[in-house]
């Protein structure tokens, strides 16, 4: 088994709570565009409070679990925003956590080549906080069709979504999988085809989290969430894609 990364507090980034936007930890000379590109240009520094947990080496390319956390900046957060340097398509997903739902998620990506995995978290006051973890892998995961693609079976359950919570200390884990293909666009004669918007909501509507959702997600995508206290009633899940299906679930307890 491969070991796994974290850049954390005793990581890359060292005892440092907060280096300068452009001490790029990973030394890569493309950081100053990705920050134009993805933060907006705005006031960004690399922060030990945020944490990317991965593996070391990405054994399937086109499945890769990556853990982020950004709970030790309590409260301030408004987005996660997942970017992979040296993907063809870099944005992976944003995630917007609402109240009662921790600045935590873990999810799974394609990975077309070794890269740093960055999570960029956006304050309150427009300031963004950077964490990430260097992923090696053979690659490739981004230009070939996932398997239900190959076998033509992404049609029987297209939209399916199965969610279950687990109770944990301080509140419960949501667990949940969308069945969908999840095309990049990359691979021949197979275009674009991927989720776009998935939320969360209670019983009345209100909204608990939602996510912008892209292409670099894997097949069937699986994320996790963790949620403050008991849940507040039921919860459904809504999601759409790209060519304007909508799918609905709920979460079973």
């Amino acid at each position: 088994m491969h070991r796994r990364q974290v850049l954390g507090a005793l990581g890359l980034l060292g005892a440092a709570p907060c280096l300068a936007q452009d001490a790029d930890p990973f030394a890569t000379l493309g950081w100053p565009e990705l920050r134009r590109e993805f933060l907006a240009g705005g006031t960004a520094c690399f922060d030990a409070r945020v944490t990317v947990e991965g593996p070391a080496f990405a054994e399937d390319p086109m499945n890769v679990p990556v853990g982020i956390s950004a709970e030790a900046l309590g409260e301030e957060v408004e987005q996660i925003r997942v970017i992979v340097d040296r993907n063809p398509i870099r944005r992976v997903l944003d995630f917007y956590p609402g109240a009662g739902v921790r600045p935590s998620l873990g999810l799974r990506f394609k990975l077309e080549q070794a890269s740093p995995v960055r999570a960029a978290v956006r304050l309150r006051d427009g300031s963004w906080r950077v964490g990430g973890a260097l992923v090696d892998s053979a690659g490739g995961g981004c230009t070939v069709p996932g398997q239900t693609r190959r076998d033509g079976s992404w049609t029987q359950h297209l939209g399916e979504i199965s969610a279950r919570l687990f109770a944990r200390e301080g509140g419960a884990r949501l667990r949940l999988r969308v069945m969908h293909p999840m095309d990049t666009g990359l691979a021949g004669g197979i275009p674009a085809f991927h989720l776009q918007h998935l939320a969360l909501r209670d019983a009345t509507g209100r909204e608990l989290l939602r996510m912008d959702c892209a292409e670099p997600l894997s097949e069937n995508p699986v994320f996790s969430f963790d949620l403050i206290g008991p849940p507040p009633g039921p919860l459904r899940i809504e999601a759409d894609d790209n060519n304007g299906n909508r799918f609905e679930g709920a979460v079973a307890s």
